[in-house]
């Protein structure tokens, strides 16, 4: 039986793809650039909804990517094995459902619309199907938000420090890849959008300081107080939400995720390391 990953050159893919192999089953990854194949894992390039071969005895499916892409993918797909389905959305179909930015109410309302088209689809094929809603994803220097920061200090030795009292919960992507085995063994874990945050909630000042204090070199602080920020949220509209959720808490609740999973991810507690890219997307 092969297990197929979409999304497998992603952050989350970065750690699950090995953990996969040593599980013993085949895994078939998609990509869009070429890779090599190594034990136990073979590569297809390609994207949605192209480029995808009919894949024989599937045991479970599991997407990292956009997910109406992925549920008009599998709605079409022959699946006569019903295979356990597993995919990321984003804790953002919640927190920005009230955002003052309608591009970002948007974003919310496509992730909500992605979650009910891929149980759909399930459903069509009787498969059994898990969404997660991670928080901010961080740990495989893939990431664009934390990741983009923290290079930009190393390279100019400035870093900004936004002010912010909203509560912000950073998942290391390794455990989200941890909740993806642990769903594809857990039975009751079915039909369930389970929310997934780090195990640490702490201001968002608190956070950016912390990326701060994990760098390699040496940087000067640029504080950017509260009025400052509310002055350019005027003069750039676009900055709206992004600044405006600064004192809006981005968290998610892990009671169920524990319960069920019996994952608990790890504080936050970021080294030099984290805002590295692996050494197959540097090459």
């Amino acid at each position: 039986m092969t297990v197929l990953v979409f999304g497998g050159s992603s952050q989350i893919g970065h750690f699950l793809l090995p953990a996969l192999c040593e599980r013993g089953e085949p895994v078939l990854a998609l990509s869009r650039q070429p890779r090599d194949a190594q034990a136990g894992l073979d590569w297809i390039e390609g994207q949605l909804p192209d480029a995808v071969p009919a894949v024989k005895d599937v045991s479970a499916i599991i997407s990292f990517g956009p997910l109406q892409p992925f549920a008009d993918w599998l709605a079409q797909a022959p699946l006569p094995l019903a295979p356990r389905v597993i995919a990321t959305s984003s804790m953002s179909a919640e927190t920005k459902r009230a955002s003052p930015v309608p591009a970002e109410r948007a974003i919310s309302q496509q992730l909500r619309d992605g979650e009910t088209a891929l149980a759909a689809a399930c459903a069509r094929h009787g498969c059994a199907w898990t969404v997660l809603r991670p928080t901010l994803i961080y740990g495989a220097g893939l990431d664009k938000s934390l990741t983009p920061i923290a290079r930009r200090a190393s390279r100019t030795r400035l870093f900004p420090l936004p002010a912010g009292h909203g509560l912000r919960q950073p998942v290391h992507a390794a455990d989200i890849a941890l909740a993806v085995l642990a769903a594809l063994d857990v039975a009751s874990s079915a039909g369930r959008v389970l929310s997934l945050g780090g195990g640490e909630r702490l201001p968002a000042a608190d956070m950016f300081a912390r990326v701060r204090r994990s760098l390699p070199v040496a940087t000067v602080p640029l504080p950017l107080p509260a009025w400052l920020l509310r002055g350019a949220r005027r003069v750039l509209p676009r900055l709206a939400g992004p600044m405006g959720r600064l004192e809006s808490d981005l968290v998610a609740d892990n009671t169920e995720l524990t319960r069920l999973l019996g994952v608990t991810p790890r504080p936050f507690r970021p080294d030099a390391d984290c805002w590295q890219s692996p050494p197959s997307v540097r090459s």
